[in-house]
């Protein structure tokens, strides 16, 4: 067997600062003996499932065997009638994804009473009306005589509305100060604009020269809609983002907010640009009138949904606790 496994062989550099930590754990804690191919079959099958190894290189069992060797060689003070055998190690694992699990609870969006829901709904529409009020009474103009200058009304007065609103019910409140939060909300605007902006153009929205204003304006207005509010509550954590957006899998009364709200103003856009390539010859089919009635149509009916939902929601938590 010496013949068929070099005693020098070199050891494996490419483990994270955290593999390395378990490893030293395990060796501290464990006996000799229980060093098996079972062993580290299993520690290598950890490592290569955990999040930690994303986009890095698999493990093989044979190099956390080589690094365990090494180690018991350079310390040989370490003790052999110390710990874990494979059954401890699963154990450890399940405590370790106790752990893991609560401590992402704990880092979840904060929740938010049904009433807080209404509030937060509530002045998001109020605010929507009050700036269809604004262009209607004091500029006298709406969505078809003037939609570039509407659409920055709506804008203007939805966003400190929702900036503020959202804020106050970001992820990790111990990490994340209020300012913060508002802070990463101003920055998903343009970020968002940007988005939607680009996805309009791919979808057959013109680029003359004449609707640069009216896209950018509505592209603002679809930002506050879809991108602002989970900027202001999840910042950059891309897993939240792919659960909520790509997944549908909101987890919590304000992620139903921000996930029913973006795809109702989303959805109602979509189907809003249906009578723009008839011929009716209608004004209000013209780029971006018709897609913004439908965007708008769209939120406002997300808006109540959501709070159903989220009524909803709180009721199933109620009877699963009791």
């Amino acid at each position: 067997m010496d013949r068929l496994r070099p005693r020098n062989r070199a050891v494996f550099s490419g483990f994270t600062n955290a593999e390395i930590e378990k490893m030293e754990k395990l060796l501290r804690e464990s006996r000799r003996q229980s060093f098996t191919h079972d062993f580290y079959q299993k520690l290598a099958k950890s490592f290569n499932y955990s999040s930690g190894r994303a986009g890095k290189p698999i493990i093989k069992w044979t190099e956390i065997e080589s690094w365990f060797q090494t180690r018991l060689q350079d310390s040989p003070q370490v003790p052999e009638n110390e710990l874990l055998s494979p059954q401890g190690l699963q154990c450890k694992e399940g405590s370790e994804k106790t752990t893991a699990s609560k401590a992402s609870v704990a880092e979840a969006s904060p929740a938010i009473s049904a009433s807080e829901a209404f509030t937060v709904n509530l002045l998001c529409g109020v605010g929507l009306a009050l700036s269809l009020w604004v262009a209607n009474t004091v500029y006298s103009i709406n969505l078809v005589t003037d939609p570039s200058l509407t659409l920055f009304i709506i804008s203007i007065t939805e966003l400190p509305i929702v900036i503020l609103l959202y804020g106050c019910y970001r992820q990790n409140r111990q990490r994340c100060s209020y300012l913060r939060a508002v802070g990463r909300g101003i920055l998903g605007v343009p970020i968002g604009a940007l988005l939607n902006s680009l996805g309009a153009i791919a979808l057959g929205a013109p680029v003359t020269f004449q609707h640069v204003a009216k896209t950018l304006n509505w592209s603002l207005m679809m930002s506050l809609f879809t991108i602002v509010p989970a900027s202001c509550v999840l910042g950059s954590s891309w897993a939240d983002w792919k659960r909520i957006f790509a997944q549908t899998k909101p987890n919590g009364s304000i992620e139903y907010l921000i996930c029913l709200q973006a795809y109702g103003a989303v959805i109602g856009g979509w189907f809003g640009a249906w009578p723009m390539p008839l011929d009716w010859e209608r004004p209000w089919q013209e780029w971006p009138i018709s897609v913004s009635y439908g965007t708008l149509s769209g939120y406002l009916v997300a808006l109540v949904a959501s709070l159903g939902f989220v009524l909803a929601h709180r009721r199933l938590q109620h009877v699963k606790k009791e």
